[in-house]
């Protein structure tokens, strides 16, 4: 077992939130080990004791038992050393302290604990705007705490749409842009979203091959897994709520909603802003696993081979077989949902079983293009004919542990790796 083995790090992790991916987060890094001890502040009481904490932690309705996890079938219960006084307790060798007080993240006292880099799992703080003093709290309340850099597991959301990205601020998505992160200027961090993640492990490869002018547009739509935010059933919206699905019940529809991920997709890939992107939203009622159908429209070539399926999926096999990190996978499998639940650091499987193409020409009257006529006189009257292909990409993702948390996990030692 690794439980006497010692951690790679003499560094403390803060995580701030204790939801679906604040729990997930402690599961990695108890088996990772690479942290001496976790702090997580959970800003509530919980349950009668810690020892309600550890029940919660041990056992997922999704993943199963922490000790199986991190053990397989011969795993024993790795929670022990439970102390109520102190909220803390020992998770596969590694002690996991427990804090129940603050919620704002000014409040927090993670320098009293030693936490030099906290992840923020909260949702609720993501404006990297915002001053530590803002009433609501900000992630800039951590570092005013005494943490000296701020991960946030959701792309950052700036309420006033005339302020700039502060400079110390950055979005990431591991294997995609990771290395613009700067140790001395950045402090503020976000590591984008799962549907992102993928959708740019998706989109990267296709850049790298055909360029952005040679992709005319692309929309995408992600068939996503439930989250904490949705209602188990039916309930009341709140005063001045707009969009009345969000309080549905997920165990008993598709319900449709919003991405973020095409403004997010910018950040991390900056060709994106010289393609037309349209990205949308469904929730389906299971707990986890996700997929991608992207459709992208190309300028095919009129006098070499049009883009075809084979072409695509040789693409994909090609970026994933060069992956350094292995985020990127390629199945000619026929997958469901459940055959990409837990799946170590699989950013996005592409589903080559289902890869379509389909060209054709589109007719263009230039009478109708304004200007024409300034840059092309002779041209005015002409009828043109341009090969279009579309195709038609689907990409698994596990929206929770396997993708988004494992890459969560990467992010933050790689963080850590280069304090000094």
């Amino acid at each position: 077992m690794q439980k006497d083995t010692p951690a790679q790090s003499s560094l403390k992790l803060g995580i701030n939130g204790f939801g679906r991916i604040g729990k997930l987060t402690v599961w990695h890094h108890v088996a990772r080990r690479y942290f001496s001890e976790i702090v997580v502040n959970i800003g509530r009481s919980a349950g009668t004791s810690v020892g309600d904490i550890a029940h919660y932690l041990e056992r997922d309705s999704t993943y199963g038992w922490l000790h199986g996890y991190l053990n397989g079938c011969h795993g024993a219960p790795v929670i022990d050393r439970i102390d109520e006084t102190e909220g803390t307790m020992t998770v596969n060798g590694i002690r996991v302290r427990f804090l129940r007080s603050a919620r704002n993240p000014k409040d927090i006292r993670w320098k009293d604990h030693g936490v030099r880099i906290v992840v923020d799992t909260t949702g609720q703080f993501l404006d990297p705007t915002l001053g530590h003093e803002h009433s609501g709290g900000a992630l800039r309340g951590h570092i005013e705490s005494g943490a000296e850099k701020v991960i946030a597991s959701a792309p950052f959301k700036i309420k006033d749409k005339g302020k700039p990205m502060p400079e110390d601020a950055v979005t990431t998505v591991m294997g995609i842009n990771d290395n613009i992160y700067n140790p001395r200027r950045h402090h503020v961090i976000s590591n984008a979203s799962c549907t992102t993640t993928c959708l740019a492990h998706m989109m990267k490869p296709l850049i790298n091959v055909f360029g952005p002018k040679k992709i005319l547009s692309a929309s995408m739509s992600t068939i996503h897994a439930a989250t904490g935010s949705q209602a188990v059933l039916d309930r009341l919206p709140k005063a001045r709520a707009t969009d009345l699905r969000k309080t549905r019940s997920i165990m008993n529809n598709i319900i449709l909603t919003t991405t973020g991920a095409a403004k997010a997709l910018s950040l991390v890939i900056p060709e994106m802003e010289q393609i037309g992107f349209i990205a949308e939203s469904v929730r389906i009622p299971t707990s986890t696993g996700s997929l991608i159908i992207l459709v992208v429209n190309f300028q095919d070539d009129i006098s070499g081979e049009s883009i075809r399926r084979e072409m695509i999926n040789q693409i994909y096999i090609q970026a994933a077989e060069q992956d350094p990190r292995g985020y990127l996978h390629f199945s000619d499998k026929q997958n469901v949902s459940g055959d990409v639940v837990g799946l170590p650091r699989a950013a996005a499987i592409i589903e080559g079983h289902e890869t379509h193409t389909r060209t054709a020409e589109v007719t263009i009257d230039l009478t109708k293009v304004p200007g024409v006529e300034k840059c092309a006189p002779a041209a005015k009257d002409a009828i043109i004919r341009v090969p279009i292909t579309q195709a038609v990409i689907y990409g698994w993702y596990d929206n929770e542990m396997g993708s988004y948390v494992n890459m969560l996990g990467d992010r933050t030692v790689t963080i850590a790796e280069q304090f000094g």
